[in-house]
């Protein structure tokens, strides 16, 4: 176990945990290898969320409902979620657990390409947290940028690819590069843009944290 392993191991043993409805959900993902959030990023998630109090929180990538789920455990009860999947074998299940856990008034699932229902969307949000295709993170931007509000946050989650972000583009594999250029150029434009003060964090695979200015 290397010393970077050997700290993460020892910050997770530290872990207060969730619910047994949402330790039931990430247990039943993982089993169907189904990508959930880590450990250390639910806990930067929670943080977050008492940090800001958000009323209205967007999703960009819902999978089966696991970090919808935890939002909505840990947020305002007046706060509400709206999220956003593709993927049509995963939709079933995760309104399924929207269901078991009581929160479908407070969950809102929108089916269909992100980049589509983004272009459509109207409103502000407290919490934007950015966990769909890595590759179409710098496609969503202007949208997301555009339905964060002032002083809002937005979460970007798998950011340093397994630490490929930090490799030449020639020593991805081939098939990874176009994603590799694509989040390259979102990490630039996060730490650049006027609107915003962001941090990068080596939580989990890679996180960014920014923050909408008011101006």
């Amino acid at each position: 176990m290397t010393g970077d392993e050997r700290i993460n191991a020892f910050i997770d043993s530290l872990d207060t945990g969730n619910t047994p409805f949402l330790n039931e959900i990430e247990k039943e993902a993982r089993e169907t290898n189904v990508p959930v959030i880590r450990a250390q990023v639910q806990s930067l998630l929670k943080l977050l969320l008492a940090l800001r109090q958000p009323a209205a929180i967007l999703e960009v990538g819902c999978a089966i409902g696991f970090s919808a789920l935890l939002m909505s455990e840990y947020a305002p009860e007046n706060c509400h979620i709206t999220t956003i999947e593709k993927y049509e074998k995963r939709i079933p299940a995760a309104r399924e657990n929207f269901r078991r856990a009581g929160r479908e008034e407070r969950i809102t699932l929108l089916e269909g390409d992100a980049a589509d229902i983004l272009k459509d969307m109207e409103g502000s949000f407290d919490l934007i947290f950015m966990d769909a295709a890595k590759g179409q993170y710098i496609h969503f931007m202007p949208d997301v940028l555009r339905l964060l509000a002032p002083g809002g946050i937005l979460l970007s989650d798998n950011v340093l690819q397994d630490g490929d972000i930090i490799e030449s583009r020639f020593a991805v594999t081939r098939r990874n590069r176009t994603i590799h250029s694509r989040m390259r150029e979102y990490l630039y434009e996060l730490k650049h843009h006027p609107e915003l003060e962001t941090v990068i964090l080596p939580v989990g695979d890679g996180v960014t944290v920014s923050v909408k200015k008011t101006l």
